[in-house]
């Protein structure tokens, strides 16, 4: 026996005449491999070859400013730490910061490097002056590819020079984009910012979308011939984040139109909808032999859904409860779960808990309820209704 509740999902049940949602096909892109999904839900909602493996060029300095913010939140370095440049750091080819040998620079110019000017010089800096070494540094970064579920994914070095064990995919670094912006917010705002000075030398951010679109705040731009021409795009509309990932283009101004295709398609055809706060009252459920005669139950996150835009009126929601709760239940008790659908498809299952506790009553109110049970149990032909 089980009790179901269906639940009034605001105010937009579906009418009799609601239109039919209407989803065109996805842009047909000039990539080798790319992705879309929802910052915040992880719904993908484009990709293609998004498992294939690639070079990722400098799109690898994502996860070296990700080690670096990590270390920086852990107390283990500070912005203003001066960092020495070694030889290797100074000579290090490809795109660069122009910082010099035998000087030290901080760390908050240093990340500004990689971020913006896609410093391999600083990049390596940073990587010695964290792990001793490079190779070290690489070993950080598998380790916390792994731990971010990037399956994928190996590093070889800290600036994504070609390298034929250095690889990932484009899911893995839509993974690794959404757990930057996640993880470490204060950090992920550098990647907006257009130009970065040093050495009395300018730089523009490579990424052209935080010029063509408003909406675009980061994130990291990659090229080398084994590569071609890549792009991690994120962008923010109203109460939605989406993450575009292009690997593969064939030139710096595709791999731009690209990613606005993904973008402007998303935002255009989907929406993120918020259905139930974390910790809100869903329902006040009967408890039986308790200190009190009723609790209420919800879900612990708040429930959040990227659906086709146009279709939140479609869904239908239901809690499955266990047919008799008892006392005592403890805050946080599992007591059943949450459905959502829409159509035929489960698209959310979260677990309902006790928002609050209820001990167990004394001997007499215990008894008169398992006699009041048993009769209802008895005599019912139908589930018990809460």
């Amino acid at each position: 026996m089980r009790c179901l509740i269906s639940l009034i999902l605001g105010c937009c049940l579906a009418s009799a005449t609601a239109a039919p949602v209407m989803i065109p096909a996805a842009p047909q892109l000039a990539t080798e491999g790319h992705i879309l999904l929802d910052a915040v839900t992880g719904t993908v909602l484009v990709e293609e070859n998004a498992d294939m493996r690639l070079a990722p060029a400098s799109l690898t300095k994502i996860m070296t400013s990700y080690v670096i913010a990590a270390e920086v939140e852990a107390g283990r370095i500070a912005m203003d730490d001066q960092v020495p440049v070694s030889i290797k750091a100074w000579k290090t080819e490809g795109s660069r910061m122009f910082i010099r040998e035998g000087t030290t620079v901080s760390v908050e110019d240093l990340i500004r490097g990689i971020v913006i000017q896609s410093g391999n010089d600083a990049s390596v800096a940073m990587a010695e002056y964290i792990a001793g070494d490079e190779a070290t540094f690489a070993d950080i970064m598998n380790q916390v590819a792994q731990q971010l579920g990037m399956t994928r994914s190996q590093f070889r070095n800290a600036t994504g020079l070609p390298d034929e064990a250095h690889y990932t995919t484009a899911k893995d670094m839509s993974i690794l984009a959404r757990a930057l912006i996640r993880d470490y917010p204060s950090h992920y705002q550098i990647y907006q910012e257009k130009y970065f000075s040093y050495n009395d030398i300018r730089q523009p951010n490579r990424n052209r979308l935080l010029w063509a679109d408003d909406s675009v705040d980061g994130i990291k731009t990659g090229h080398t011939d084994a590569a071609g021409y890549c792009l991690v795009a994120s962008a923010q509309r109203k109460d939605m984040r989406l993450i575009s990932v292009v690997m593969g283009a064939t030139s710096e101004r595709s791999r731009a139109t690209e990613s606005q295709k993904l973008l402007n398609y998303g935002f255009r055809y989907f929406e993120s909808v918020k259905l139930y706060e974390a910790l809100e009252g869903l329902r006040r459920v009967k408890v039986w032999g308790g200190m009190h005669t009723s609790l209420d139950v919800g879900i612990e996150s708040t429930a959040r859904l990227t659906i086709p835009r146009g279709s939140r009126g479609d869904l239908q929601a239901e809690i499955i409860l266990q047919p008799v709760i008892n006392a005592p239940i403890e805050q946080g008790q599992v007591l059943g779960e949450l459905s959502v659908r829409l159509g035929d498809d489960e698209v959310l299952v979260r677990p309902v808990v006790a928002l609050n506790g209820v001990q167990a009553a004394g001997w007499m109110s215990s008894m008169i309820d398992a006699v009041h049970l048993f009769f209802l149990e008895t005599f019912s032909g139908d589930p018990l209704e809460i």
